[in-house]
């Protein structure tokens, strides 16, 4: 998380991702939505911004603040997040003993398991827990040129920057006030591209995990196994998914190999948090969220493959949009990272 200044006016949240830009506007007071917005990317042309000199993002996030914004925008103060998948994020315990060198610690944990040199990347950390004996350490890194890339396409659309963080961040907020976050959680959110995986406890997240594959592959395999076209492709997974009826089956087979790549990698996370993290708290809760969540079944799927409760999160009870035309019900998943940023209290950017 990087902390650029402190200011008392509202924030909105910015979300950049691979495959597009989200923003939202919250009053958190009432949870009453003032103002939203989607834009949808191309995936390459995103990576020409954030690795070169292109304007692409930036034009983009011009556009959607000018001409795709429903409702109305309290102040031109962000919070954004940056790809989860360009990110590193890890918690680990140390003894109380280190207390007092803990910069020197982190940038050990960082040189072992990030695979990019510290001089390239922003590197912030928090002692998220402390007892006799040890400190559990909450560490993010974010390689430098994609976070000053990100600032500076929204510096360039005209908005101020007061804080960057990890989209999983973001998420973890907004279930922990909606979703009885506090419980030991893993957070599954299943993009367009990529699925990002956490541990969420007591409102921290602890540990996390990804895989290249999203709704967008599910959405290819379902296509190219039943020989139809991507929009019916697209019907079938939103409309059929994994729920009883004729079709199931032949849904299943297609997007199985998908959907085992996800689990393998939600049980590793959940392997590392109960091996190294705490093995004196269990699991209580899987919340499959994001874009790839509205395929009906996902949550007994989770369950049976994990032998866990799991189910997705919906805390769109807890938004109000007030006067505001709801997104459709199948795009309410996309906005739930900047949800999360938008629900940022300002003060608490410098506690």
């Amino acid at each position: 998380m990087t902390k650029l200044f402190y200011t008392d006016k509202p924030i909105i949240g910015l979300d950049i991702s691979n495959t597009g830009v989200k923003v939202m506007a919250v009053d958190i007071k009432r949870w009453l939505v003032l103002g939203y917005g989607s834009i949808d990317l191309e995936p390459n042309k995103v990576k020409e911004s954030l690795e070169g000199n292109s304007t692409y993002l930036s034009d983009n996030i011009q556009s959607l603040i000018k001409e795709k914004l429903v409702g109305s925008l309290p102040s031109n103060h962000v919070a954004i997040s940056v790809p989860t998948d360009r990110t590193y994020t890890r918690t680990f315990n140390l003894p109380i003993s280190v207390s007092k060198k803990l910069k020197d610690a982190v940038d050990l944990e960082v040189d072992q398991y990030v695979p990019v040199p510290a001089t390239m990347l922003y590197i912030d950390y928090q002692v998220i827990e402390k007892n006799k004996k040890e400190i559990t350490v909450l560490m993010s890194a974010v390689p430098r040129t994609i976070v000053d890339k990100c600032i500076a396409a929204a510096e360039s659309a005209g908005l101020s920057v007061s804080l960057v963080e990890p989209g999983m961040s973001a998420v973890a907020r907004l279930l922990t006030q909606t979703e009885d976050g506090q419980l030991p959680s893993v957070i599954v959110d299943i993009g367009p591209a990529t699925t990002d995986i956490a541990v969420l406890d007591g409102g921290k997240i602890r540990v996390t995990g990804g895989v290249a594959v999203g709704g967008n592959t599910l959405t290819l395999d379902i296509a190219k196994k039943l020989a139809v076209t991507l929009e019916n492709a697209h019907q079938l997974k939103v409309l059929n998914g994994l729920s009883a009826g004729p079709r199931q089956e032949k849904i299943k087979n297609a997007i199985e190999p998908s959907l085992k790549q996800m689990i393998i990698e939600t049980s590793k996370v959940m392997r590392y948090y109960n091996e190294r993290i705490r093995d004196d708290r269990k699991l209580e809760q899987l919340l499959v969220v994001g874009s790839g969540s509205n395929m009906p079944g996902i949550g007994e799927y989770f369950t049976n493959e994990l032998i866990m409760p799991a189910r997705v999160a919906s805390p769109w009870q807890k938004l109000d949009f007030g006067k505001l035309p709801e997104p459709a019900r199948q795009f309410r998943p996309r906005y739930i990272t900047v949800a999360g940023l938008s629900s940022i209290e300002p003060r608490s950017i410098w506690e």
